[in-house]
């Protein structure tokens, strides 16, 4: 199973000066569980975002340099199919960015965890619109701002359909 793990606004942005726009700490406690155990396949400048190698998950970081180092137990690879045999028998790799990592794994992906901020965000990287002809939502919780999250939200699960 291949799930893009992915917040975007309203306007399909993603980030914007290689960092996350929003502060949406739900969002954070729900890409913890959705990637905890698993392998996250990233970009390097991904990785460069979050600045280290989270716990409990293995960080597999796509990379045309080669003189990059990386922290220990940080697995590199040169393109996504390198990247997803490194994961071995994990039953459900998580794709976590950035753009361009996305567009090139979408229609390889089964299954897409979609957290949309209701609003929209200035921005310089967007994910591609899901085809949904191609995917359905199977799963959608929505959210209103509290005293820690300051925007409208919901949880979406889509699915290749098949």
């Amino acid at each position: 199973m291949i799930s893009l793990v992915v917040a975007v606004g309203e306007n399909f942005v993603i980030g914007k000066d290689n960092k996350l726009i929003w502060h949406l700490p739900a969002d954070l406690k729900f890409f913890k569980s959705v990637t905890m155990g698993h392998h996250m396949i990233m970009g390097r400048k991904t990785f460069d975002s979050i600045g280290k190698a989270l716990p409990g998950r293995t960080s597999v970081v796509i990379t045309r340099n080669r003189d990059l180092t990386f922290p220990e137990g940080v697995l590199v690879a040169s393109n996504l199919s390198e990247a997803i045999k490194l994961c071995g028998n994990d039953p459900e790799i998580c794709i976590i960015g950035g753009a361009q990592i996305f567009a090139e794994a979408m229609p390889i992906a089964d299954r897409i965890y979609l957290t949309v901020i209701h609003q929209e965000f200035d921005g310089d990287v967007f994910l591609p619109k899901p085809d949904m002809n191609v995917w359905k939502e199977v799963k959608r919780e929505d959210f209103s701002p509290d005293e820690k999250n300051p925007y409208h939200y919901s949880f979406c699960q889509l699915e290749k359909k098949k």
